[in-house]
């Protein structure tokens, strides 16, 4: 048999690798490498999700518990305003200020509403409409205390922003001939948040 010099040899060996890898760029790598890929990237973006939903799942009764204790929570102290609209809510906002003004100061003896209007633009979103006022009142140190402290710490739940506290040394309350000695000119947004419409509480699964 005729010898192959060596040369030969590793060109042919060269060219049939050549061949071989050519042949699975052309063939093998687009119709089985890729599609098996995509496959498993698909797979195992099923399996995250299943994991996610399962774990989801694993805490549905622990949800329903406390969805529960908040619905019978907001029962027996309502964090939202009641009201429909707007409009509504901020009229009752209007009652619920003169009930306090007149809680912490029967008669208007030292408290007493110089002003108030409602807000022409109150920041909110769909999910939790926001109604509010801006109030100017004139109270003595004392009543104004106790009512903030009314204010914030009943329900439905209000929120006084911006307030502003400016001393007086004499002015008139509403309704009475003379003057008082010294005092608060006090200025401040009231505000609270209607109840979400029904399925705005949905929250977007991961």
């Amino acid at each position: 048999m005729p010898i192959v010099p060596d040369r030969d040899r590793w060109l042919a060996l060269g060219l049939l690798a050549a061949a071989l890898l050519l042949g699975y760029l052309a063939l093998v790598h687009p119709w089985w490498t890729v599609p098996m890929r995509a496959a498993d990237a698909r797979i195992d973006a099923l399996q995250s999700r299943h994991a996610r939903a399962a774990a989801q799942l694993a805490q549905a009764n622990d949800i329903e518990r406390r969805l529960q204790a908040a619905r019978a929570l907001d029962a027996r102290a309502p964090a939202f305003l009641p009201e429909a609209t707007v409009e509504l809510a901020t009229a009752a906002l209007a009652q619920r200020l003169e009930t306090e003004v007149a809680r912490a100061s029967p008669g208007n003896r030292g408290c007493a509403i110089a002003n108030r209007s409602p807000a022409e633009q109150v920041a909110g979103d769909a999910r939790h409409p926001k109604a509010g006022m801006h109030v100017r009142l004139r109270c003595g140190n004392a009543e104004l205390g106790a009512l903030l402290q009314g204010l914030e710490g009943g329900h439905p739940v209000l929120f006084v922003d911006n307030l502003s506290v400016v001393a007086q040394g004499f002015f008139e309350y509403p309704g009475q001939a003379a003057a008082q000695a010294g005092g608060l000119d006090v200025e401040f947004d009231l505000y609270g948040y209607l109840r979400p419409a029904a399925g705005a509480e949905a929250i977007d699964a991961p």
